[in-house]
């Protein structure tokens, strides 16, 4: 849709089906970069939304769309802005600047999310053991019952130690190794295996952790 997306294809066509049986009303996403992502998961939304609309026979807005995906990055370039701004999708696209794991970011998010009754969260931004563990604990509570929090990235644990000599993770420090530290202390959510075993290729293996208890 005009945006570049960073996203595998594998891991795209997954969360259109989540977001499809899920029928989220809020899509938070940690990590913005050129904004695909975002659209695409507005995309989704607006589909949900036609597709309640041919079945109630009830018109709608787009831009009333209760329906919305929020976007945090810590450097939201101004041409990217300027360009999702600019996108047909806009209407349901929220960003905020600022590091995912502030507090007074993870306030704001709180506080948005609270009008919000089905959330989905993604995260995709620094992809250290600390950073990712901290997004884990500020922003899956937020998923609902029945919905998902995907890490991406946690095949950086499986690859060579040199892949990355330009960034400060790695294997040992990644957002696998936060997956699994996250998952000791919180009963509430499961590795879904079914997903990996039907994309038999991913970035994010033990990464789609579903929510299966408050």
């Amino acid at each position: 849709m005009g945006r570049p997306i960073i996203q595998y294809p594998q891991d795209m066509i997954a969360m259109q089906e989540l977001i499809w049986s899920i029928k989220p009303d809020l899509v938070i996403e940690t990590g913005i970069a050129h904004g695909g992502s975002l659209i695409f998961s507005a995309s989704m939304l607006a589909q949900l939304d036609m597709c309640d609309a041919i079945q109630t026979g009830i018109s709608f807005n787009p831009k009333e769309s209760r329906r919305k995906v929020l976007g945090i990055d810590i450097d939201i370039r101004a041409h990217n802005r300027a360009a999702i701004e600019a996108h047909p999708m806009a209407s349901r696209i929220q960003m905020i600047q600022g590091s995912s794991i502030a507090p007074e970011i993870i306030d704001q998010v709180k506080k948005l999310a609270a009008g919000h009754s089905r959330i989905l969260v993604c995260l995709d931004s620094n992809h250290t053991h600390e950073h990712v563990l901290a997004e884990l604990e500020a922003y899956a509570p937020l998923c609902s019952v029945g919905s998902y929090c995907v890490v991406f990235d946690t095949i950086i644990e499986d690859l060579p130690d040199n892949m990355y000599p330009d960034r400060p993770w790695g294997p040992g420090n990644n957002p696998k190794t936060a997956v699994h530290e996250y998952l000791k202390s919180h009963p509430e959510f499961e590795i879904d295996q079914s997903i990996h075993n039907k994309l038999l290729i991913t970035v994010a293996p033990d990464g789609y952790l579903k929510r299966k208890m408050k």
